[in-house]
């Protein structure tokens, strides 16, 4: 099993946990986003042994590409000495490095597609592991606003409850109640207490008022025209005055000639 089938494993188990123990998802989720990390550190440093290995299997096999070229030289050299025995061997030694190196270029070709196929897989992991982040942050929004809405519900619940209208409904009784009572004892205050005869006048200065009111409502009319002018209201008391006297001495002398 490679790193990166441990780090899935982790991860499954991780996300079974936190389904089980939803009570607390932050701490849950955040736990999974340390192990996953944790983890692309392990994985990381696995990946640069396999790399260093790849770097080294490429360095030998460029080595033996190297002894080969240098034992060709000497074959050479050989033969421009007139040692063809010693150019002979020289070329065997040739052939021993050229097939060594064919054969470390074929372990370098393979190790470094493996190398490279980590190397994929890893920036795929740290890819994923940054989006499951977001998404952890997206998920703990949508927990918080769960969460609001749920309490949001429990108080409008208790709110609407028939029992709290009735409380308020027996309260709001209650102080109208209370407030009739304070009125009434002011009024058996006002009414059986204190000096009568200055109470009684209270009342009568108080209808003066009223009447005072209602002498500045006729004075208002008369300025705007909807009753005739004080002055003429007074001569037409006095034209009927004299007319009720005329009549009155005429109704005397007559009765006084009756008696003749």
């Amino acid at each position: 099993m490679n790193i990166f089938d441990r780090i899935a494993m982790l991860f499954r188990s991780n996300v079974n946990a936190v389904i089980s123990e939803f009570e607390q998802p932050e701490k849950m989720l955040n736990q999974i986003i340390l192990d996953m990390r944790s983890q692309l550190v392990k994985a990381k440093q696995q990946v640069a042994a396999a790399i260093a290995d790849e770097k080294r299997l490429h360095d030998q096999t460029r080595q033996e590409l190297k002894e080969a070229e240098d034992w060709e030289r000497r074959a050479m050299l050989a033969v421009q000495q007139n040692q063809d025995e010693l150019a002979k061997q020289a070329l065997m030694r040739r052939s021993e490095h050229i097939a060594r190196g064919d054969q470390m270029n074929l372990t370098w070709q393979a190790h470094k597609q493996e190398t490279d196929r980590l190397k994929d897989s890893l920036r795929s992991l740290n890819d994923n592991i940054e989006e499951a982040n977001r998404k952890k942050n997206l998920l703990l929004a949508k927990q918080r606003r769960a969460d609001a809405q749920k309490r949001i519900n429990e108080t409008m619940s208790h709110i609407s409850e028939k029992s709290a209208f009735e409380a308020f409904a027996r309260m709001e009784e209650k102080i109208d109640a209370n407030e009739r009572k304070v009125r009434a004892s002011a009024e058996i205050d006002e009414e059986f207490s204190g000096d009568k005869l200055a109470n009684d006048f209270k009342r009568l200065e108080a209808a003066g008022g009223n009447q005072s009111a209602e002498v500045l409502l006729i004075e208002l009319k008369q300025k705007m025209g909807v009753l005739p002018p004080a002055t003429a209201v007074r001569d037409s008391r006095a034209l009927g005055t004299g007319r009720q006297a005329e009549e009155e001495a005429i109704e005397v002398e007559e009765i006084h000639d009756e008696n003749k």
